[in-house]
């Protein structure tokens, strides 16, 4: 089946604008019509995957480059459904206690890391632990877990101290990947060289990166999973330029782009050629939004007011529309509303108001001086989804700029950014766009759990928010088994921080997949081309 899906209802709520997508929803109709295929072996698929990272394994970071490339050679203990039930993968059975304290996995047998050692509990083990210590999302995932056991070479057992009723769903190979122990033990984590050249279990062998160009994967021929993989080689493009992109993917030298390769304006362009095809599915596993984080160590930033002054001289539609062309809908709270459980809908933007912003800036011991402005900051942004992130940056230096404040805004690559956020703490307002996942323990904690604030540690709690409230309502959310009273836990800390403001939350986005139609196999479940393209084929 073709992999081109109708636009699932959430898409028709974050696209009310000038941009008309109808066609492209006839076209979705048509394709995920069309008979089954059998798969055609070999051949090389063109892949995008932008911003280039310093490293392919996300076992200790949540960057959208590992997830993407590394997850192609280093598996998971699970796969998820577009509901997010679990599949097998490197495990094959799983069963958890009736306390929701020990959690079981059977391990598949037969399986080999790439250099030809046998995947056993031990690398569980040890992967585990690890991503509980370095995971900017792991520190809350596996909080709970105080060891892991392995009774034999295909038996891991997590030993619970609280119940983590979230945790089966966070077992997926961009979320947690299993890495070989015998590379990684007593090494420096980070600073491993197999973060470059990773070893898995996965379909595809790593053969070489050539940083700035492409990286290289083979077909792996001693795969578990026979007959796949599919595909001969995967060829990972690094092309910086969305307008690059698109003209790769209309030329036909690149098969297959994720999380919106093409520029926003483009879309409605892209979505009519009949060459290419455009899904949003495989987006389930995710929930992005986009933000400003304060940098709560800046004198005036410490002020709420200050704080408060800055999120009224925001225009949330209007910013909706100027950065992201139209494509999200205002989310003003930290829980996307695409965790419908969690989020809280009755909480509103704080409203555009320059007055009330003077007023407050005025009373917080900023007033207007001669020259008109009042202090200075300086403004970063992630440039993953640059487009929207770059604009949201610009929108926010002119409307900071009416209210008496100077914003600088500084244009940083990836890693640059990254640094600057995280280990130099170089801003005063990082305008960030941030995975909610599958759950607010896993994706939205991290940002906000004092717990969290780790110098070094990329998409963390880069405002340095300390609230005993909040820490205590997220701890408890994380291990409340009853749906009712995580709720209300949620809506409380969603309360709170609308209230004191250490991020502004703005838009919930929907990321789209662009694909030539000749390419097939490549959203078989939530995590969408984020998974490991082993049943990826190309029509000959």
């Amino acid at each position: 089946m073709r992999q081109s899906h109708a636009f699932p209802s959430v898409l028709k709520a974050l696209t009310r604008s000038r941009h008309g997508f109808g066609l492209v929803l006839l076209l979705a109709l048509a394709a995920a019509s069309a008979p089954a295929q059998q798969p055609n072996r070999g051949g090389t698929l063109n892949f995008v995957a932008v911003p280039e990272a310093a490293t392919v394994v996300a076992i200790d970071n949540s960057f959208g480059f590992p997830q993407k490339v590394g997850t192609k050679v280093i598996e998971g203990l699970l796969e998820y459904d577009f509901d997010l039930t679990p599949k097998p993968s490197l495990a094959t059975e799983w069963s958890v206690s009736a306390d929701g304290l020990r959690y079981t996995f059977k391990l598949r047998e037969g399986v080999k890391w790439h250099d030809g050692k046998p995947f056993t509990s031990a690398d569980v083990a040890w992967s585990i632990l690890a991503l509980k210590e370095y995971h900017p999302r792991g520190r809350a995932t596996f909080a709970n877990v105080a060891q892991v056991r392995t009774p034999d070479a295909h038996t891991a057992v997590l030993v619970l101290t609280k119940p983590a009723p979230y945790l089966l769903t966070a077992l997926a190979s961009s979320e947690s990947p299993i890495v070989p122990r015998h590379l990684y033990e007593g090494s420096d984590v980070r600073a491993n060289p197999h973060n470059q050249r990773p070893v898995g279990t996965g379909p595809f062998i790593f053969k070489e990166w050539v940083k700035g160009s492409h990286i290289i994967l083979d077909r792996n021929p001693d795969y578990w999973n026979k007959p796949r993989p599919y595909l001969d080689r995967v060829v990972v493009h690094i092309i910086t330029e969305p307008g690059a992109r698109a003209a790769a993917l209309e030329a036909g030298k690149i098969d297959l782009g994720g999380d919106t390769p093409v520029p926003l304006g483009d879309l409605e362009r892209i979505g009519k050629l009949p060459g290419l095809s455009v899904t949003t599915r495989g987006y389930e596993y995710s929930g992005n939004l986009s933000q400003f984080e304060f940098n709560l160590d800046t004198p005036e930033l410490a002020n709420v007011k200050v704080r408060k002054a800055i999120a009224h001289a925001v225009n949330l539609p209007a910013l909706v529309q100027t950065a992201w062309f139209g494509h999200g809908q205002p989310s003003p709270t930290p829980i996307s509303p695409v965790l419908k459980t969690y989020h809280d809908s009755g909480i509103k933007a704080h409203a555009y108001d320059p007055k009330l912003s003077e007023r407050l800036l005025d009373e917080a011991g900023y007033p207007r001086k001669a020259d008109g402005t009042r202090f200075a900051l300086r403004v970063i942004f992630n440039p993953f989804y640059y487009e929207g992130n770059r604009r949201t940056a610009e929108y926010l230096r002119q409307a900071l700029k009416r209210i008496g404040i100077e914003a600088s805004v500084a244009a940083n690559d990836f890693g640059s950014f990254v640094k600057s956020a995280y280990t130099e703490r170089n801003f005063d307002i990082s305008v960030n766009n941030l995975n909610n996942g599958f759950d607010p323990t896993v994706g939205v904690q991290r940002v906000y759990w004092s717990k969290n604030f780790k110098v070094g540690l990329g998409f963390s709690n880069a405002s340095h928010y300390a609230n005993a409230e909040v820490d205590a309502l997220l701890e408890q959310a994380a291990v409340e088994p009853d749906i009712a009273r995580r709720k209300q836990l949620f809506q409380r800390f969603q309360q709170i921080i609308q209230e004191e403001l250490p991020v502004v939350n703005l838009v919930a986005f929907q990321p789209v997949t662009v694909a030539s139609r000749k390419v097939h196999g490549y959203t078989f479940g939530a995590n969408g081309v984020n998974e490991s393209f082993a049943n990826v084929w190309i029509e000959p």
